[in-house]
């Protein structure tokens, strides 16, 4: 399968968790996370790290006006590239492998081919989308989304995080304001490697997953306006707590969840009193309901289902609540071909594998809809993710980055 002048090529493992632990420093926790939010100082320090790696390679590096960052190797014909890609960003107490394997097995891959003087029939591209996390700026995967258009470019500049900081300004605070077009790449294919981020390879003692699809999830905001009042004199009977139906909702949450089944999976993050006192009943609450699922149709009825829940809660409480759509996306399939690729280079290589799909959201389900997309996972230690204990042994990014360089490669003889 694979081209006899590429696939005695491997990854330098030392060289590339090198780069892992570099990038670390950008945002470091104490601990061994990271925090690296998206458009923050720290991110600028991680950006301007990953530009001179790619410069340093050679690439000619663009970066388009939401800050997507891409490094372009020329090929040896001008035909749409192969694109590898992930994201930097972090959550606010990350990992060190989360998204940024992505990006720097994708240099590692550039790096390979810099050091053999391989230079494949299609040119290959490095992107490191912004705003993948989604923890600073409303929704996640926003750079890619704007990159293939599902998102409009001045809806996406005009947001605000929670501080009322607008994406455009900071762009343009820490440099990163740049004058391509979003979607100025056509890309021929597109592959992200990932860690799991969940429990499913290590338990099951496989090396790689070939993922083949990526949950939708649906993401809303629930503010509950009730009636503040003593704790103490207010009769249980002539209460309007907006603290009790948030505790109801996360509880009918839970038990949508249950009821449907399926793989479908619920989790109330964001919960939030105010006041937030031990002897005062809530004037109000605030919580986030992120919903996911593979099947379209079993998530859009856990969705009806909980605004039935929520709907009949608040009216027993005498309580008002507003929903507001933080961000939705259908599930994602990926090309059959490409994932049977990865398993393929991955068996070849003496690798098991497992075909599965992502309950975490990724760039790669922007890129799906557009081009022949797909997936290497690695190992998640404890299936511990967004976490600074997040861990990822040498040997299995190794692995993942010689089958994301084999099949990546593959991609780029085809003419």
């Amino acid at each position: 399968m694979t081209h006899p002048t590429f696939s005695n090529l491997r990854i330098d493992s030392d060289r590339l968790l090198g780069r892992l632990m570099s990038l670390g420093q950008d945002g470091a926790l104490e601990g061994g996370g990271v925090c690296r939010l998206a458009l923050s100082d720290k991110d600028k320090l991680g950006r301007d790290r990953v530009v001179d790696w790619m410069k340093e390679l050679g690439l000619r590096v663009t970066i388009d006006k939401i800050g997507n960052l891409m490094g372009f190797l020329p090929g040896r014909e001008d035909l749409s590239p192969v694109v590898l890609g992930s994201h930097i960003d972090t959550v606010a107490t990350g990992g060190l492998y989360d998204g940024n394997l992505g990006v720097l097995a994708g240099l590692e891959v550039i790096s390979v081919l810099k050091d053999s003087g391989y230079v494949p029939l299609r040119p290959i591209v490095v992107a490191a989308f912004t705003n993948e996390e989604g923890a600073r700026f409303a929704p996640d995967m926003l750079g890619s989304a704007v990159d293939r258009g599902s998102l409009d470019l001045e809806t996406a500049l005009a947001i605000k995080d929670s501080d009322g900081f607008v994406i455009a300004e900071e762009l343009a605070r820490i440099g990163y304001a740049g004058e391509a077009e979003p979607g100025h790449i056509d890309p021929y294919c597109f592959f992200e490697l990932h860690v799991e981020q969940g429990p499913v390879l290590e338990e099951e003692g496989e090396q790689i997953g070939a993922v083949t699809g990526v949950q939708g999830i649906s993401w809303t905001e629930y503010v509950i306006e009730g009636i503040s009042n003593h704790a103490g004199t207010t009769p249980m009977r002539l209460r309007h707590d907006a603290g009790f139906a948030a505790a109801s909702v996360a509880v009918a949450a839970r038990k949508v969840a249950e009821e449907i089944g399926d793989g479908q999976v619920v989790t109330v993050g964001v919960n939030e009193l105010n006041p937030n006192l031990v002897n005062v009943i809530a004037r109000s609450a605030r919580l986030t309901v992120d919903m996911r699922n593979i099947d379209e149709q079993k998530l859009q009825q856990a969705e009806k289902r909980l605004a039935e829940e929520i709907a009949a809660i608040c009216k027993a409480e005498g309580v008002r609540y507003t929903s507001r759509t933080l961000a939705r996306f259908e599930p994602v399939m990926f090309d059959q071909n490409m994932v049977d690729l990865i398993a393929d280079v991955a068996m070849e290589q003496g690798r098991s594998v497992r075909c599965m799909s992502s309950g975490a959201g990724h760039d790669a389900q922007m890129f799906a809809p557009v081009c022949p997309t797909a997936m290497v996972f690695v190992p998640s230690q404890g299936g511990i993710s967004h976490n600074i204990e997040e861990y990822t042994s040498p040997e299995d990014i190794k692995a993942g980055a010689n089958v994301l360089l084999q099949a990546a490669l593959t991609k780029a003889e085809e003419k």
